[in-house]
């Protein structure tokens, strides 16, 4: 994952003491060094490292934007000056924190050095007015377990921002005729979202493999060695190649057009032109973070940017099918695909096989980890408008299954599977071992989509957001 960088832009107001304000800036810029955050600090700006007028609001606006910072961190060393604050803010349209150090008791005379709470009442109603959307970590110490929690949850938001704002997916091939389900308006992508397609047709593909194949075969066998030691191969050696080609050639082709996800077609064309299903290729792929959707599901690849830029690296995610229900708990379902899952989420060493449906080889098989925390996430819309499901679920015990695959159970399934039929959704979705709800939840607010939560828990959501201890 590239850093997530925030500009540190501390703020006072005149009336309030200036020494008491330059003494919080020092120890907030300090606990950030602390929590190992990379951030772009003011400190040369004037004298005090403060924002609070014009001239210090320009010169951090383009110190700021030279730097291409993910986020704006406003921490409110005295009461503020709001108006300074929302300036710099629309100018760099990155994601804002509002935050202020909890105030001192009042002194032996009644005086009250920052009123730094109350500032912050003022920001925030000022941000409104400019139509800033921003987060908001409630008055606490530097110390406090929320400050750590609260600063790591907006990197992540930060880096959710900024990878959906740069999504460029690598389309291979049309979507199969039959998935009229994952059909997308690309044109309305690009103009809501700054999302750009990169399609390219399956011949492109498959002269990419032959290329890989007639002069790359170190590449090869350094993928066919990988296969080997950390799956069980039962396709033939010509296939494993084939499985490898493909592999590097969509990376190949990634990189050239530039994009950070694909889409593949990946039944029927493609079977009948290199004799494997991509689902292995898939997998590896997904594996180094550059996620590759089936059935041309260019939602779906979109929901990982999401969930992998939430998850900040730390695990990778799956892309599943809503199957069936669970033949004994009416709250559990059946997550699968045909193979293409990362091998580094599997709970047993992945086969190489046949999957469910085909007569061709080159999926994987394997049961997931289980995980008392999965997110499960979809992205998705139509008639011009898009939300994102979120919600939770649990791995249960359950039937085996071919293909990649978990049982999960999740608060109600009769209300989720409603949602699911009614829509906008369809029968995928992402996966990760990871509760990343709060994160992409108050991302949607920087991304002009709306949160969707399949079940009723978003005052919990919004605790966890504002910092509040709240029991998993």
């Amino acid at each position: 994952m590239d850093k997530v960088v925030l500009g540190f832009a501390p703020t006072r107001r005149a009336i309030f003491s200036a020494p008491a304000a330059v003494v919080y800036r020092g120890l907030t810029a300090k606990r950030l060094k602390e929590l190992n955050v990379d951030f772009v600090d003011i400190d040369d700006v004037n004298d005090e490292g403060l924002l609070y007028d014009d001239a210090g609001m320009e010169k951090i606006y383009e110190k700021f934007r030279d730097a291409k910072v993910d986020g704006l961190f406003v921490p409110h060393c005295n009461f503020g000056t709001e108006y300074e604050v929302c300036r710099l803010a629309k100018k760099l349209n990155v994601p804002v924190l509002l935050w202020g150090p909890r105030d001192e008791c009042p002194d032996e005379n009644g005086m009250r050095l920052r009123d730094s709470q109350c500032g912050l009442f003022a920001t925030g109603k000022v941000l409104r007015r400019f139509g800033i959307p921003f987060t908001y970590l409630k008055n606490c110490n530097l110390e406090d377990e929320c400050f750590a929690e609260g600063i790591d949850r907006f990197l992540r938001v930060c880096n959710v921002v900024k990878a959906f704002r740069n999504t460029r997916v690598l389309q291979i091939s049309t979507r199969p005729f039959d998935f009229w389900s994952t059909m997308c308006n690309e044109g309305e992508l690009l103009e809501k979202f700054g999302i750009q397609l990169s399609p390219i047709p399956m011949p492109e593909l498959t002269q990419v493999m032959k290329d890989v194949k007639e002069n790359s075969p170190e590449e090869i066998k350094e993928v066919t060695d990988y296969c080997r030691e950390k799956m069980c191969i039962k396709v033939t050696p010509e296939q494993l190649d084939n499985v490898a080609a493909l592999k590097i050639a969509m990376t190949r082709l990634g990189k050239k057009y530039g994009c950070n996800c694909g889409a593949i077609q990946c039944w029927n064309a493609l079977q009948d032109e290199i004799g494997i299903m991509p689902c292995a290729a898939n997998a590896l792929c997904n594996d180094e973070g550059f996620p590759i959707a089936c059935e041309t599901d260019i939602h779906g690849t979109i929901t990982s940017v999401l969930v992998e830029a939430a998850a900040m690296g730390e695990t990778r995610s799956f892309f599943a099918d809503w199957t069936v229900r669970h033949p004994y708990n009416d709250n559990a379902e059946l997550l699968q695909h045909c193979g293409p899952w990362p091998i580094s989420i599997a709970k047993e060493k992945p086969t190489i096989d046949t999957p469910v449906a085909f007569d061709c080889s080159g999926s994987l098989m394997a049961q997931a980890k289980d995980g008392e925390h999965i997110s499960l996430v979809r992205f998705d819309g139509d008639n011009g408008e898009y939300s994102l499901l979120l919600g939770n679920a649990k791995t249960v015990d359950g039937p085996y299954t071919k293909g990649t695959y978990m049982w999960v159970e999740v608060e109600n399934l009769d209300r989720l599977e409603d949602k699911l039929v009614q829509g906008p959704y369809i029968h995928h979705c992402v996966g990760v071992h990871q509760d990343v709800v709060p994160v992409l939840y108050e991302a949607c607010k920087y991304i002009g989509v709306t949160p969707d939560l399949y079940d009723p828990i978003e005052e919990k959501v919004k605790a966890i957001i504002r910092g509040e201890k709240v029991e998993k």
